[in-house]
């Protein structure tokens, strides 16, 4: 039988080795620098992609925001429109009237209106004259003293406040009453008395 040559080539290497240690046919190896590259690249845009959406998403409700604003006070007006209306009524009646009655009681009515038409709104008036003083809602400009109120009532208002349900939107103006200084009953006499009993101290002395 004879011999199997080994597989050499003319210079004498070894070619035995049927597996090929290049990269296959039509295949280059992945450089990791460029694929660190555009890992890169498509983190950026997609970055880029999600800072316009939030941007634009900022934009539109912000303008969504103003928009109900608008509705709001559009609104607010249209309720108000009839006290308005009421109100330039009773100045051209009262620019004719000779009595003072009807007027007062026509302007009166405007000021119910008002007053009703802010409730429905859910603006309310702070409590006044009769109330007792809250510093949370009232600011005292002034203390009078009082017998017939007990400390600490209002017993008159400068301003008018207003609250939008529980939040505060103007503090009501107020006079408090506050309780009458004591008076010294005795006028002065007990201090003379004890003068007295000391100049006869003296004299018996």
């Amino acid at each position: 039988m004879s011999d199997i040559p080994d597989a050499t080539d003319a210079n004498g290497s070894d070619t035995s080795n049927g597996e090929d240690e290049a990269a296959p046919s039509g295949e280059q190896a992945v450089d990791p620098l460029e694929a660190a590259r555009a890992e890169a690249k498509k983190n950026l845009d997609g970055w880029k992609r999600s800072a316009a959406d939030f941007d634009n998403f900022r934009k539109r409700t912000r303008r969504e925001i103003e928009d109900t604003r608008k509705a709001g006070r559009e609104d607010l007006l249209k309720d108000f429109l009839p006290v308005f209306d009421n109100l330039e009524r009773a100045i051209t009646s009262a620019q004719r009237a000779t009595e003072l009655k009807p007027v007062l009681d026509g302007l009166a009515m405007v000021l119910k209106q008002y007053i009703d038409t802010l409730g429905r709104s859910g603006i309310t008036k702070v409590p006044g004259v009769g109330s007792t003083f809250d510093p949370m809602v009232h600011e005292a400009i002034q203390q009078v003293e009082s017998d017939e109120h007990p400390p600490g009532t209002i017993v008159a208002e400068v301003q008018p406040g207003y609250l939008n349900g529980e939040r505060l939107v103007r503090a009501a103006m107020v006079v408090v009453a506050k309780a009458k200084a004591e008076e010294n009953s005795d006028d002065g006499s007990a201090g003379e008395g004890k003068t007295d009993d000391a100049k006869e101290g003296d004299s018996d002395a």
